[in-house]
């Protein structure tokens, strides 16, 4: 192909010249670039730019509760559900009480982050992507795929278990658990027991939201208890 390709130029009296292209012309039309390199390229060129980050607003935890709305009366008659769901739906809130959790947890230093189920895994999905650490999950019975530890605990009508594979703690090692919410602390008294029985050391439990009137801090005796937001 490149013996026989050629470029048009036109010249100041409107004629056509056709010249052989040089090589590095030639290696171009030739090899064209791939989809991939596009992209690569395109990602470099953005990078080159250099634009300056979004700003992101300070925010503190009394501005993170404003976006916790109250439901009265769910999910059965005389309780205020804390709904989380503005507060995710608002980015520049939600990295901001994932950049304090952060900052509440990392002075205790733990080696791995242990999220219980449900809504404790997005935030501890999130902290581990922040801090860099590894993200261990503790489930309702039947739902991890391999061999698991299991513990039983009683509720204020009836009762309930977290199980946790047997490979996730590593003895010896600091971890952290996170929740969303401390109420009457059963679960997350659970979680320390379940930790300590596989032979880890509970480093800090951390919630989002602590509901004080339930006292769920004397569940949790000998254990530092870190939350962001306090009713």
């Amino acid at each position: 192909m490149g013996g026989l390709l050629k470029i048009a130029k036109r010249v100041a009296s409107g004629a056509e010249v056709w010249t052989k292209p040089d090589a590095a012309t030639t290696r171009k039309l030739e090899n064209p670039p791939t989809i991939r390199q596009q992209s690569a390229n395109n990602l470099q060129r953005l990078a080159d730019e250099n634009r300056p980050p979004m700003p992101v607003p300070k925010i503190d935890a009394e501005a993170i509760k404003i976006h916790i709305r109250d439901v009265p009366d769910f999910p059965k008659p005389g309780i205020v559900f804390k709904d989380i769901t503005p507060l995710l739906a608002n980015a520049a809130a939600f990295n901001a009480a994932i950049e304090l959790l952060a900052a509440q947890i990392a002075p205790h230093a733990p080696q791995g982050l242990l999220a219980i189920e449900s809504r404790g895994f997005i935030f501890g999905a999130a902290l581990a992507q922040q801090m860099k650490l590894p993200l261990l999950l503790l489930r309702k019975p039947g739902k991890l795929p391999w061999h698991t530890e299991r513990i039983s605990y009683d509720l204020e009508y009836g009762s309930d278990a977290l199980e946790i594979h047997q490979d996730a703690i590593s003895a010896g090692s600091r971890y952290a658990i996170v929740d969303d919410v401390l109420a009457t602390g059963g679960t997350a008294a659970a979680a320390v027991a379940l930790i300590e029985k596989l032979g880890g050391h509970v480093a800090v439990c951390a919630f989002l939201m602590e509901l004080s009137f339930l006292n769920g801090r004397a569940r949790l005796p000998a254990k530092i208890v870190e939350s962001l937001i306090e009713y």
